[in-house]
């Protein structure tokens, strides 16, 4: 019979993993709807200027929109499922101490660098809002909307895994006990 205090307490601490999980599947899925409406709106576009003869303004912009938040989000995903550039074969014939600090760090720099690109496209957005795009009734700088976005979330990712780099070292301190 088990203690269900450990239980409760295992649980516990796969609760964040389980909740960035879900978010970067959510984030996933919102970025292949993105590429889809790309395809829609630009078979529109080449439908109403070849067939009809009326190309509509609007189809530039909101592909626009649409490529930003694809490429914002499935960049954060690719943080989360560590399918980003790395140096993989070097980390491999390092040390464990090593390879663990240099976990750390690197995904230092990557929250760092989420950080900078959500900041500063919160403040090109915020900067644009009242201003109205060429074609279509949207903000002009709504295009760094998905920037924000998925800057924030590749910090949010990437310091999770600042964690699970250092959580290693505590399990095997309480197993020398």
């Amino acid at each position: 019979m088990s203690d269900p205090t450990s239980e409760t307490a295992v649980d516990l601490r796969t609760l964040p993993q389980r909740a960035l999980d879900r978010i970067a599947d959510i984030t996933i899925y919102i970025a292949v709807l993105a590429l889809l409406g790309l395809v829609v709106v630009q078979g529109w576009q080449v439908f109403a200027r070849y067939v009809i003869n009326d190309s509509p303004s609007w189809t530039e912009p909101v592909t626009l929109l649409l490529l930003a938040t694809a490429m914002s989000l499935g960049a954060a995903t690719g943080v989360h499922t560590r399918r980003h550039f790395g140096f993989f074969l070097l980390a491999a014939h390092m040390g464990p101490g090593l390879r663990r600090a240099v976990d750390v760090f690197a995904s230092f720099v990557v929250a760092l660098l989420g950080v900078v690109i959500a900041w500063w496209a919160a403040v090109l957005l915020l900067d644009g809002l009242d201003i109205k795009i060429a074609g279509a009734n949207l903000p002009q700088s709504i295009n760094y909307l998905p920037l924000c976005i998925g800057g924030a979330l590749m910090a949010v990712f990437a310091v999770n895994q600042m964690v699970q780099a250092v959580q290693p070292a505590v399990a095997e301190a309480e197993g020398d006990r």
